[in-house]
């Protein structure tokens, strides 16, 4: 017949184990923190991000979300370039890109419109409507200058510079990037032969010079997600 002695010390072991029981069924049940969703964004534009000339992997979307891989962040880019697109085109497509759900956008368009001396202000109305729509998702915007090629006329010349320019002046939500080609447009060892589209080489430069404003976009696109 066990002692009182021993019939405490069994009593003491069921309830520590008892408490164990319990203390591992917690950890067990305790879940673990959700990974951050990878941020999505949409690149709208033409053959400079459709890749034209380049393998998929070598062109503008691919490269850009390497390198923002590389510096820990999270995203997926989304390729939403035609080659040969206008900024009416890129207009007309827009809901379907945004069916692909971003949390921010590039609008990488106008190069088509210069190259058709199509006039100024149809590629601002055009681009003002595609800003209007994305404001109304209340998506960040990062919107890339577009330079005219320079047989069309100084005058020309201007007044398609502007379209950006002022677009994104009159639009503080709008991260502005002056010049989508910025480093590259002109060079010979960073296009094609048909010194227009940036070859592999060119394309690591748009990334470069693109990064920190991109960033900030994406820094944007954080801040207005959902908790």
């Amino acid at each position: 017949m066990p002692t009182r002695l021993g019939r405490r010390a069994a009593l003491n072991r069921g309830a520590a184990g008892f408490v164990l029981c319990l203390t591992g069924t917690a950890f067990a049940q305790t879940p673990s923190p959700a990974p951050a969703r990878s941020l999505r964004l949409l690149m709208l534009g033409d053959s400079i991000t459709a890749a034209y000339g380049l393998s998929r992997g070598e062109g503008l979307p691919a490269r850009l979300e390497a390198a923002l891989r590389a510096k820990g962040r999270q995203v997926t880019v989304i390729d939403a370039g035609v080659s040969g697109d206008t900024t009416a085109g890129g207009r007309a497509r827009l809901d379907w890109a945004l069916a692909e759900r971003p949390d921010a956008v590039i609008v990488a368009l106008g190069g088509n419109d210069g190259l058709r001396a199509i006039p100024p202000r149809n590629t601002r109305a055009n681009l003002e409507a595609i800003l209007d729509r994305l404001k109304s998702r209340n998506l960040p915007v990062l919107l890339a200058g577009m330079l005219a090629p320079p047989n069309l006329g100084p005058d020309y010349g201007r007044e398609f510079a502007a379209v950006f320019s002022d677009l994104a002046g009159a639009r503080p939500e709008v991260v502005a990037y002056p010049f989508l080609l910025d480093g590259v447009a002109g060079d010979p060892a960073l296009n094609q032969p048909d010194r227009i589209h940036p070859n592999a080489r060119g394309v690591e430069v748009l990334v470069a010079r693109m990064l920190p404003s991109v960033e900030t976009l994406l820094d944007r696109a954080s801040a207005a997600r959902p908790a």
